[in-house]
């Protein structure tokens, strides 16, 4: 039995091992895929918002289109100019005072009423009809209440005109009067008066 078991044992230490499987190689492990961010479709605009969007917008462009159209109706203003030219007549008017009146006269050295007018506002630049009936349908009407220095005053009778002056304020003319006298200042002696203005 001893001897079964030494040669048993002898039998196994000679016996050549069995090659061992190589051990299969790991796979690699697959790296981590970072998640890529998608980006995000804006949102979708409601209809009510765009057809509120579109009303704005439209509204806005409406408004600007109006404001550009008035601004480019709108005349280029005058005021500027009128106070010259007025200030001029006057002053030339002024410096005729003393001359004599005389009948459809238009100056340089003797004046009728209307002529006074249209010779001052001539030298200053602007041309008015020569008789009074005339300088007033040439003039732009105001009210008494409106008046300024240099605007023209017409005495009427019956609807005609029939005298003409310059106002120069405190409720007086510069005026060539009527025969026999000279021209100079006076204080309005009526009411029938209509004013005029040259703009």
């Amino acid at each position: 039995m001893h001897a079964r078991r030494t040669a048993r044992r002898k039998a196994e230490r000679t016996a050549p091992t069995e090659p061992t499987e190589p051990t299969a190689p790991t796979e690699p492990t697959a790296p981590a895929q970072t998640a890529s961010t998608e980006p995000t479709e804006p949102t979708a605009a409601t209809p009510t918002a765009g057809r509120r969007t579109a009303r704005r917008a439209a509204g806005t462009a409406a408004a600007l289109a109006a404001a550009a159209a008035g601004l480019a109706l709108l005349p280029a203003p005058a005021a500027s100019a009128a106070p010259a030219v007025e200030s001029r007549a006057l002053a030339i008017a002024e410096s005729k005072r003393g001359d004599p009146y005389r009948y459809g006269a238009a100056g340089p050295s003797a004046f009728d009423c209307s002529g006074l007018v249209s010779y001052s506002y001539h030298r200053a630049g602007h041309s008015l009809p020569r008789t009074a009936a005339g300088q007033y349908r040439a003039t732009h009407h105001i009210s008494g209440s409106h008046r300024e220095v240099g605007d023209l005053v017409f005495f009427h009778s019956g609807g005609s005109v029939y005298h003409v002056g310059i106002y120069v304020g405190g409720g007086r003319i510069l005026h060539a009067p009527y025969p026999g006298r000279r021209v100079g200042t006076e204080r309005l002696w009526t009411s029938a008066v209509w004013y005029g203005r040259i703009y």
